[in-house]
């Protein structure tokens, strides 16, 4: 039997994702550009068995998906830019509890209210910490309405397998955009629970926290955590290239703008120009192992984001200034165009 092919938004690709992901909680409020998908988990997830909350706000949201992973619950939130910031306390408390669950932010302009509008410019906020602490979130990044979809499920997976808040960060573009999407049966991770919060009796007194008053404890933890995240940096690096074999600019771009970025390479490749395209999946943990590699045979790289200037430090980073890195954003709402990518490139050559 072939999978099934639907024609849908990719806001209400995530929610369908998620509900054959298993999720079964859902908490959010209302905000522009992800109301589909509340919507949508508004009008399916109860009709899969699972529960769906309008929280009274943003931290409420939050904190219920804190007490829906103590359980041991798949359950997921989702926001648009200003409302993520509003659930930072709330995420840090849930990295440091250990908590797996899956956060989305379907990114507008900014800063401050901003405007609906596509923007990049919440990656600071995703892979560095937005909250209080050392903590981490996975963060994954579609550029397409197949990938929202299978990127959800992974989140879950990636999300149960290591104990830790997964996140998708996406752009209006993407959320509001209708594609065809295969409907592939879904490889749902199996992870025994034994941390979970139940009624059973007998067995050892299970406690979840983020509070270690106790001199010394705190470092533990954290130690802990960090070695938990040194081994999702060097197993969960994602990305995608394309046309880098005799590459000698490389474009680096995610999400939406990487479409728009790969229109670019193939205009310079009709003008005689060998240039490629480098995608990061993974924003955290960065796919530096794979950059280093194929940068190495370029002259230099041009990062494109819709925003002004964020990704490119890690880019940087990641190549320890063996070659030369420039940028190209526009911010606000402001989509960089491949024809306006091309003209910065020629510039520089």
């Amino acid at each position: 039997m072939k999978d099934k092919k639907i024609f849908i938004t990719g806001n209400e690709a995530m929610g369908l994702a998620a509900i054959k992901a298993g999720c079964k909680f859902y908490a959010g409020y209302p905000i522009t550009p992800q109301n589909e998908l509340t919507a949508f988990m508004a009008r399916e997830l109860p009709k899969a068995g699972g529960v769906f909350v309008q929280a009274e706000s943003e931290l409420a949201a939050i904190n219920m998906i804190i007490g829906a992973a103590s359980v041991g619950a798949r359950c997921m939130t989702s926001s648009s830019s200003p409302g993520i910031s509003l659930k930072q306390e709330g995420i840090s408390y849930i990295a440091g509890m250990q908590l797996p669950c899956l956060i989305i932010n379907v990114m507008r302009g900014g800063p401050g209210l901003g405007n609906i509008a596509p923007s990049q410019s919440d990656y600071f906020q995703a892979t560095k910490g937005g909250g209080h602490g050392d903590y981490r979130l996975i963060v994954l990044a579609p550029n397409s309405v197949q990938e929202a979809y299978d990127l959800v499920i992974l989140g879950f997976n990636l999300a149960d397998k290591y104990r830790n808040p997964t996140m998708i960060l996406l752009d209006a573009m993407l959320g509001q955009m209708s594609e065809s999407v295969i409907l592939k049966k879904p490889k749902i991770l199996k992870v025994k629970k034994d941390w979970k919060i139940d009624i059973k009796k007998d067995r050892p007194q299970r406690i979840i926290r983020s509070f270690f008053i106790k001199e010394g404890f705190l470092e533990k933890h954290n130690l802990i955590l960090k070695r938990k995240y040194e081994r999702i940096k060097k197993k969960e690096q994602r990305a995608q290239d394309y046309r880098t074999q005799d590459a000698k600019i490389l474009i680096v771009s995610f999400g939406s703008q990487s479409r728009i970025s790969k229109e670019a390479v193939e205009i310079l490749r009709k003008k005689g120009i060998k240039a490629g395209l480098f995608r990061p999946i993974t924003l955290w943990p960065f796919p530096e192992d794979s950059l280093k590699r194929i940068s190495k045979k370029v002259k230099f790289i041009l990062v494109v984001e819709q925003n002004f200037g964020q990704m490119v430090e890690d880019v940087r980073l990641a190549i320890r200034d063996k070659k030369p890195v420039y940028f190209f954003g526009r911010a606000g709402g402001g989509i960089p165009t491949a024809t306006q990518i091309v003209n910065f490139i020629k510039k520089l050559l």
